[in-house]
């Protein structure tokens, strides 16, 4: 049956089918292997794109931009609007859909994204609230498909860290539609929330995805394809660093955790930014007041053979470019 997802908005990954997740995918591929060919693209061209932001950024900020402009298309990035100050969020949806042909949106509320969708009248693409990620993982979903020589079906995706925050959350929907192994690891606090576990646990019904949530590292990592972390405190959150170190210090992968997988060929996959190191100010004012020098990853694991980070940011710009071109 032929995908057509012209027009749709992307505000999470729980509003696409499997077939549509997997068409976008395919398309990501034909785009990256063109733009590795040297074939430049014009599936955007005359179109005027936005992209909204209230959050910072460098990869979503940078893909978006440079997909745009590979397809022909014009941007423009927004970060002093009036939306929420002196404009209402449904009347500055109704400006932009009058300006632009497709607008993103990297922010803090979900709905937000959501009030845009419904008063701009064009597709508006989520490029990261507090509750959901789904650009994100469609770059983890290309880059797990060219590194782990599985169809999704056989594959064992491991989470491990803060549970209930964007990436899990948006991992945890990718899998069970894709009908992947999903394994959040995870202190009990941290745990997504259980209307969210049952409302995925339902898809996995139906695509023969397995939903596992645990406090225990070493049964959660066993035979693992790809163990993926993130930060442990969230934008937004730095006032909880000192709780954070506390319950996530035995949850960061390292070669021991790595080990525990008992697959020497398990990926590592990690968002970022990264603190597997002290080269940042923010690394550096951690270790000054809590004396660590690596969080949620060490340094030898995020650059070790098993480390495909790079490769998963290089991604997002793939993923992205499909996801304009699908629905514009």
């Amino acid at each position: 049956m032929p995908i057509n997802i012209k027009g749709r908005s992307l505000l999470t990954l729980k509003d696409y089918s499997g077939e549509e997740i997997r068409y976008l995918l395919d398309l990501a591929k034909d785009l990256k292997n063109k733009k590795r060919m040297g074939i430049r693209g014009d599936l955007l061209e005359g179109k005027n794109i936005v992209l909204l932001f209230e959050k910072t950024s460098t990869r979503t900020r940078c893909a978006f931009e440079v997909a745009a402009y590979d397809e022909g298309a014009r941007v423009t990035f927004l970060t002093n609007s009036q939306m929420g100050k002196k404009e209402s969020i449904e009347d500055t949806a109704k400006v932009l859909g009058r300006f632009y042909d497709g607008i993103e949106f990297r922010g803090f509320r979900q709905e937000t994204v959501e009030q845009l969708a419904c008063h701009s009248g064009v597709p508006v693409w989520n490029g990261l609230t507090d509750r959901y990620h789904p650009t994100q993982v469609l770059a983890d979903m290309l880059t797990i498909q060219e590194h782990v020589n599985k169809p999704f079906h056989q594959m064992k995706l491991v989470y491990v860290g803060d549970a209930r925050n964007n990436m899990a959350n948006s991992l945890m929907i990718g899998c069970a539609k894709l009908g992947m192994s999903y394994t959040a690891v995870a202190p009990k606090s941290l745990f997504p929330e259980e209307d969210l576990v049952e409302e995925v646990n339902l898809l996995a019904k139906e695509t023969g995805a397995i939903i596992q949530i645990t406090d225990d590292v070493d049964q959660g990592v066993k035979n693992a394809d790809a163990v993926y972390t993130d930060v442990w405190v969230s934008m937004g959150e730095e006032d909880q660093f000192a709780e954070r170190i506390r319950l996530l210090s035995p949850y960061q992968v390292n070669m021991d955790l790595m080990k525990k997988t008992e697959n020497e060929d398990c990926i590592f996959l990690h968002c970022l930014p990264a603190f597997h190191d002290l080269e940042t100010e923010t690394a550096r004012e951690i270790y000054e007041h809590f004396g660590i020098q690596e969080m949620e990853v060490t340094d030898e694991v995020f650059r070790s053979r098993n480390s495909v980070v790079f490769d998963q940011a290089e991604n997002r710009m793939h993923t992205i470019k499909a996801v304009m071109c699908a629905t514009l």
